[in-house]
């Protein structure tokens, strides 16, 4: 009788848990629908706890990717993509993550294999990306000689971006804390707005942090200072340009549309806008005026570039009739003052997400694209125009250490010389960070891509791939074949420190482990303030989800030991893998000796700080 009913309270346990996940996950969709990723992610992850599921794990990867989390990121693709009924697209987030991450021969290998999955995919596309990947291997192995430097003066633990000279200081986009609300954050996509309910005007449900607001640090050394726009929202306002004479200034901000707007029951997203502001006399600023191609319940119009005489106005926008996600446009200005229509710049425009446009004086466009080969994310190119203003020439990755394998954009050259970009590299300070670059290399970065994806210089990673038919070697530096790969923030393994292993269904560290792991407590000590992931990992036997487990609890009892010889709990990331990065083929199903068996049964380490 015990028995029967110690049966019954089981079944009734696993009923309220299960009951519970699905509540928790019915809370977490409604955030996510509606954009406020930030809570979303914490729903996700107790109903996962709960219960783990395709769909928890799937969402939790595009909320960590939508905030730019690339190793949260990485490590729910990785188990998403190991899990029955997981859908080819989360191998094409998965390879992203993996090549923000900087390791790019994984990524090589799950962009072939979404490639496989999804036949649709072009074949220049997935060029295109094997590119990416073998060519950054290449641009990192002989780095660009330039000087790079954190902008600490502009720069907080915030998201700090798109610097702009300004009569003699410095204007740029932050979301910082002010002192008036709390207020933006968000580049790499364009935001959008459900107002279904209306967003919290003190908080960004995308990031959960605030909005985005335009800051001025003066050039006598004064403390950063809101820009004295009245721009009349309580959302995200930035980027911003500025003409020469610094009276005439472009935006960009998030306004909720009117009533009249609204389909009654229907859900309206709103877009960023562009609008502009002139300065008096007196040194006061205009109220705002709506660029003339906004349509706020349709498009998106942001990153404006106004050229010094105030005649063409550059932009990004993802208005219908486009390449791709976003792309460049330009707009030039009448005699009488009126912007004509938008012009597609074609030559430039992939089928990605093209971005923050800037010209100089001489006549040089940089921008920034996630569709042409680059390091990952998005990646500042330029290209020359003539006096008409269209493309000569080549259209040129800026290279290492200029770009990096995450997002970088939001290029500016003062009149000095010196120019600023933003990144959210790894080492910086916040999200994102501005970086100075004292001299600027201008007509000896070397040719990487072509004006179109085809007869792309693709630099191959196996020794037998051969350069593209009519590139001539000589003439392109860049085409050459690089060793394998050694991912640039990795502890080496051997002979230095070599992986742990575990026997099998065990998480207790084996005596001969113990002393390669007391060679990561001495690595540690003899670098104050690195971090190091214990990346832990099983073999196929067993279920994917069981693995999942299994290999967390191997790093939690890594972790645990490392943590009883001094070393700082907050040096170590725990993240188990399971079996979803097997060293060889035995997979699921595949008749494998022991020994093959045992060389998946790892623990391996990497300095990510």
């Amino acid at each position: 009788m015990k028995k029967i009913h110690y049966a019954l309270s089981l079944c009734l346990l696993f009923s309220s848990l299960n009951s519970m996940a699905q509540y928790v996950i019915k809370e977490a969709d409604k955030q996510y629908e509606v954009f406020k990723y930030a809570e979303a992610i914490s729903l996700y992850e107790q109903a996962y706890n709960k219960k783990a599921t395709l769909h928890a794990a799937e969402r939790l990867g595009d909320c960590y990717r939508l905030n730019n989390n690339y190793p949260q990121a990485e490590h729910w693709y990785a188990i998403a993509t190991g899990m029955p009924g997981s859908k080819p697209e989360n191998l094409l987030f998965y390879a992203r993550a993996l090549q923000n991450n900087s390791k790019y021969a994984e990524a090589k290998a799950q962009y072939q294999k979404f490639a496989t999955a999804d036949k649709t995919i072009a074949k220049e596309q997935k060029d295109v990306w094997i590119a990416s990947c073998d060519s950054a291997i290449s641009w990192m192995k002989a780095p660009a000689p330039l000087k790079i430097d954190n902008y600490k003066l502009l720069n907080s633990a915030k998201s700090d971006w798109s610097a702009v000279p300004y009569q003699g200081g410095m204007v740029f986009t932050s979301d910082r804390f002010t002192d008036k609300a709390r207020q933006p954050k968000k580049h790499a996509l364009f935001l959008h707005f459900d107002t279904r309910n209306t967003p919290d005007p003190l908080l960004n449900g995308w990031t959960g942090n605030d909005y985005l607001h335009l800051f001025y640090k003066p050039g006598n050394g004064d403390s950063v200072q809101l820009f004295p726009l009245k721009t009349g929202t309580d959302y995200h306002v930035g980027s911003a340009s500025f003409t020469k004479d610094g009276n005439e200034a472009y935006f960009t901000l998030t306004r909720i549309p009117g009533k009249g707007s609204r389909e009654k029951g229907k859900a309206l997203t709103v877009n960023i806008e562009i609008y502009s502001s002139r300065k008096d006399a007196s040194g006061n600023w205009s109220a705002p005026l709506a660029f003339t191609h906004n349509n706020v319940t349709a498009y998106s119009v942001g990153d404006p570039f106004i050229t010094e005489d105030g005649m063409a106005l550059y932009f990004a926008s993802n208005m219908p009739g486009g390449v791709g996600g976003t792309d460049l446009y330009v707009c030039y200005r009448t005699a009488a003052g009126v912007w004509g229509p938008p012009l597609n710049l074609k030559e430039l425009n992939t089928p990605g997400n093209e971005r923050s446009p800037a010209l100089t004086q001489n006549n040089i466009l940089y921008f920034a694209s996630d569709g042409r080969i680059g390091m990952g994310g998005l990646d500042i190119y330029r290209v020359a125009l003539d006096n008409t203003g269209k493309t000569k020439g080549t259209i040129r990755n800026m290279g290492y250490p200029f770009n990096s394998p995450q997002d970088d954009f939001a290029f500016g050259l003062t009149e000095a010389g010196i120019a600023y970009l933003s990144s959210n590299r790894e080492g910086g300070i916040g999200s994102d960070d501005i970086y100075a670059i004292a001299a600027l290399p201008d007509e000896n970065v070397p040719d990487i891509a072509k004006d179109t994806i085809h007869d792309i210089p693709i630099a191959k990673a196996d020794s037998t791939a051969t350069i593209p038919t009519g590139i001539d070697p000589k003439d392109n530096p860049v085409a050459v074949v690089p060793v394998p790969q050694k991912p640039k923030d990795s502890i080496p393994s051997s002979p230095n420190l070599p992986n742990i292993y575990f026997d099998f269904n065990k998480a207790e560290i084996r005596p001969d482990a113990q002393l390669l792991l007391d060679r990561v407590v001495k690595l540690l000590a003899d670098s104050p303030g690195s971090i190091v992931e214990v990346g832990s990992h099983t073999d196929s036997r067993g279920s994917d989800q069981f693995n999942l487990v299994l290999s967390q609890k191997r790093a939690v009892s890594v972790t645990n030991y490392l943590v009883t010889k001094g070393v700082a709990k907050a040096r170590v990331k725990a993240k188990g893998y399971g079996e979803t990065k097997l060293l060889n083929n035995c997979a699921n199903g595949v008749q494998c000796s022991e020994e093959e068996h045992k060389v998946n049964r790892r623990t391996e380490f990497k300095i990510v700080k």
